[in-house]
């Protein structure tokens, strides 16, 4: 099934105090196009500066994630992305009106509210997706934080804390299995910062749109009743206690690991820097804003390599084919030795996936370097060019009335030797539509993961003479 992207039906705004600077900001989510991806927009400076929210415009993550470009910045972002991202959306512009985005009550419930609000639409264009192939891995030796993600077929997140100097939050893990979880499981899930944290936090001019509404405070020393009145005093309360499981105001928890959940909130939130949704599982060992960006930065570079290598199609020997051998005899006119496809393992409508193996039993290894076998580049392309010729014919109504005859091929390119016991696998793709007949297409050709050929191709569609 292919999903679509999604973005928010209407634009939908809150307010709120910004968490470290302790400004009243209105944010406000507006529908963008497909391919677009999520955007800030600072509307209280001139010229109306956007920062896309990419890892590599990350220039901050002291207790939040800071973005910036074109001389602007926005913080405390990864509440509002995780949202979006745990929400589906793939697109959407985010205008806000002052230099972060506002904390509310500290988790993500707020923006998913009004995301639901908005509705969401579906578009044209079909959902990417950062697909782990292989294990990936970034550490911090001096934190000893890490992140590593897993091939596996979904989108799942495990996230374990653990605090040496809190009885309360020694270790605690939280996990979900599927993004369709995030609403119910993560979504609420408030920040938390300890109560040791908090007078330097207030010196180095941090929180000051922190109050006990919007974040849960860890009591990791003792405090005394003279302690709790400073403290009273310092957030504007008449008065505050310490519960017994070790929280310094009269929040519940929603959860008993609540705090480890929130943890799972900032990965999603700081890992939509990407750029799009991630296939696989997640896993983080005492994860924070810096270890995330890191990791999201590693991902960026990945997506950035493999979009300037092509990947050769995936190719399961045990599946079922779309065309064995003799369902391309119906397709094509060719008979061996000159059959130059076993299988077709994938046909959508502007692509198409062949097979050939390549075996010394092949006619032409008798004359072509018969002391060094190797399978000529002209076969290779006719190979193609046959593979192409059935995707054109798939366009048709009874493909056994025409032909294909290839008027124009040009940019071939060999890259590597082609050998017995090599298994070729070829993707040809539509790169125009069919006009008058005429397909134009470009061909790989790939064993492993490795290009040998490659090329373009110009056919006619033909009826056959009866």
């Amino acid at each position: 099934m292919v999903e679509k992207q999604r973005t928010i039906r209407e634009a939908v705004s809150l307010q709120g105090t910004g968490l470290h600077t302790g400004a009243e900001v209105t944010l406000t989510l507006k529908p963008a196009p497909a391919n677009y991806g999520f955007c800030f927009k600072r509307i209280d400076l001139e010229g109306h500066p956007e920062i896309k929210a990419l890892a590599d415009n990350v220039v901050f993550t002291e207790r939040g994630t800071v973005l910036e470009e074109n001389e602007a910045r926005v913080s405390t972002i990864e509440h509002c992305l995780a949202a979006l991202r745990g929400m589906g959306i793939d697109n959407c512009l985010i205008e806000v009106n002052g230099p972060e985005a506002p904390i509310l009550d500290g988790s993500a419930r707020f923006f998913v509210d009004v995301i639901k609000k908005a509705g969401i639409e579906e578009q044209d264009e079909e959902r990417k997706y950062f697909v782990v192939k292989e294990k990936m891995v970034v550490e911090d030796p001096e934190t000893g934080s890490s992140i590593m993600a897993i091939p596996e077929d979904g989108q799942a997140y495990q996230a374990l804390i653990s605090f040496d100097n809190s009885v309360t939050l020694a270790n605690q893990f939280a996990q979900i299995e599927s993004l369709d979880q995030f609403e119910k499981e993560v979504s609420n899930c408030r920040t938390f910062v300890f109560l040791h944290e908090l007078e330097p936090l207030l010196k180095n001019n941090l929180i000051k749109g922190g109050d006990l509404d919007n974040a849960i405070i860890i009591i990791d020393k003792e405090v005394d009743q003279k302690e709790l009145d400073r403290l009273a005093k310092l957030f504007n309360k008449p008065s505050v206690e310490v519960k017994s499981i070790g929280i310094l105001n009269n929040l519940e928890l929603h959860f008993s690991n609540e705090p480890a959940r929130h943890k799972l909130l900032d990965i999603i939130g700081d890992l939509t820097l990407a750029g799009m949704p991630i296939k696989g599982r997640i896993i983080a060992h005492k994860p924070g804003h810096q270890i995330n960006a890191q990791f999201a930065k590693a991902l960026r570079k990945e997506i950035r390599r493999r979009q300037l290598k092509t990947d050769a199609p995936e190719y399961d020997p045990n599946a079922e084919p779309v065309y064995d051998i003799n369902a391309i005899k119906g397709f094509l006119p060719h008979r061996p030795p000159f059959l130059l496809v076993d299988k077709i393992i994938d046909l959508q409508e502007k692509t198409i996936v062949g097979v050939k193996n390549v075996t010394m039993n092949e006619a032409f290894f008798v004359g072509h370097f018969p002391d060094e076998p190797v399978m000529p580049g002209v076969l290779q392309v006719e190979a193609m060019a046959q593979i192409g010729g059935i995707l054109v014919l798939s366009q048709v109504d009874d493909p056994k009335l025409y032909s294909t005859y290839f008027l124009k091929i040009d940019n071939i390119k060999f890259r590597k030797k082609v050998v017995p016991g090599d298994t070729i696998i070829f993707k040809l793709e539509m790169i125009t539509e069919i006009r008058r007949g005429v397909a134009n297409m470009k061909g790989t050709a790939f064993v492993g993961d490795t290009i040998v050929a490659e090329g373009e191709f110009m056919a006619q569609i033909a009826k056959n003479k009866q």
